[in-house]
């Protein structure tokens, strides 16, 4: 099933404001809210599916991905979207201020409400990679596999930091709530204010024992062999995202994304030039003149290409559908072959007699319509 336009889940114009998607979500995410939508699994999966959408058109650069490259260019091309591969917990910890605990959201609701939601969940960090790719791999998309050196959950203490045999523990000040609310007498009445407990850093928890392999960090550092698919189409500089493959986070929380930029290799034959490619072909004045059947490159092979008796330089052939697709799917480019024509350097004595009693021919010498043919071209190019 194809995935709903961002824009229109949030029923938001492209040209709308970082200000007006905010406000187009949290309408939203009240609309749909599993505390308001009990058991309602329709009204769950369209909580999750405007999470999703907020958490690319929020960004900048994800957004710019998106409206270029439409979904190829998210993370739901390279493995996994936002909104179904994240817990309500996850949404809940990028999203709380906009719709939880004690900045004044759901806090009358159950479930998920009160002042839960303002314990401070941790999120790892993002990676970069560059994959380099030739021309077929971007035909035909290619499934890759890759070694990422990343910070990883502690498998000594399942990541949360404790020392084997031990738990964590509740922590004292801000009773596993992460938050602290303190209420001072002023000359305006009483002024409640709400700041992250410093105890626990906002986590709710803390650690008796730390775990002496990764210091109570929850992490370490290791290598990873990740599977990565590129859609095909892609682009130099495009920018895919594996949610969740980034680092981890401490002590357990919302691990980073790993963001995949496209780089290309340079064919020896062939120029890419968009969805088209462009290949550059010499050949010699004989057979320029006389005709016959070339080979010449494709992105896939080799193809046979008739040329016309009396074929001038400038002119372009065209291989329907041997180019790249679109990375959205509309369609296919062609293959230009761009007609050269060589003229050798050195010649021996009996190819320059040929040439000079060819030159006195009437026939080597060109037409007012083949020179005004050839003028038309280059008005064109200066126009």
């Amino acid at each position: 099933m194809a995935k709903r336009d961002y824009y229109d889940i949030l029923d938001v114009p492209k040209s709308a404001s970082a200000e007006e998607i905010k406000k187009a979500y949290r309408k939203k995410a009240i609309q749909y809210h599993p505390d308001k939508n009990p058991g309602d699994e329709a009204a769950e999966e369209k909580f999750k599916e405007a999470a999703e959408a907020y958490e690319v058109l929020s960004d900048e650069n994800k957004r710019a991905r998106y409206d270029q490259f439409g979904h190829a260019g998210m993370s739901g091309s390279a493995g996994g979207g936002f909104g179904g591969g994240m817990s309500m917990d996850d949404i809940f910890s990028q999203f709380g201020d906009i719709f939880g605990g004690h900045f004044g959201g759901f806090g009358s609701f159950g479930g998920f409400g009160g002042a839960q939601r303002g314990r401070r969940v941790n999120r790892g960090s993002d990676l970069r990679v560059k994959v380099k790719l030739s021309l077929k791999e971007i035909l035909n998309g290619v499934e890759k596999k890759i070694k990422v050196k990343k910070l990883v959950s502690c498998s000594h203490c399942d990541g949360n930091g404790s020392d084997k045999g031990t738990s964590l523990s509740t922590c004292s000040t801000c009773d596993g709530s992460g938050v602290v609310t303190r209420v001072a007498n002023t000359i305006l009445g009483q002024m409640q204010t709400t700041t992250t407990c410093s105890t626990c850093n906002g986590e709710g928890k803390s650690i008796t024992e730390k775990c002496a392999h990764c210091n109570g960090e929850g992490i370490v550092r290791d290598e990873e062999v990740i599977p990565i698919r590129i859609p095909a189409g892609v682009a130099e500089g495009m920018q895919l995202s594996l949610s969740g493959k980034g680092n981890a986070a401490r002590r357990g929380g919302v691990n980073g994304d790993l963001l995949i930029v496209v780089e290309e290799e340079q064919d020896p034959n062939l120029i890419r030039d968009d969805n088209d490619v462009i290949y550059n072909l010499f050949l010699s004045f004989p057979m320029a003149a006389l005709g016959g059947t070339v080979e010449v490159p494709t992105i896939e092979g080799v193809a046979k290409v008739k040329i016309e008796p009396g074929t001038q330089p400038g002119k372009v052939l065209r291989l329907r559908n041997k180019g790249l697709p679109s990375v959205n799917g509309f369609g296919k480019g062609d293959e230009l072959i761009n007609v050269n024509v060589y003229v050798p350097e050195n010649l021996t004595n009996k190819e320059q007699e040929w040439l000079e009693k060819m030159d006195k021919s009437k026939n080597f010498i060109p037409s007012k319509t083949a020179k005004k043919t050839v003028f038309d071209k280059f008005k064109k190019m200066f126009d």
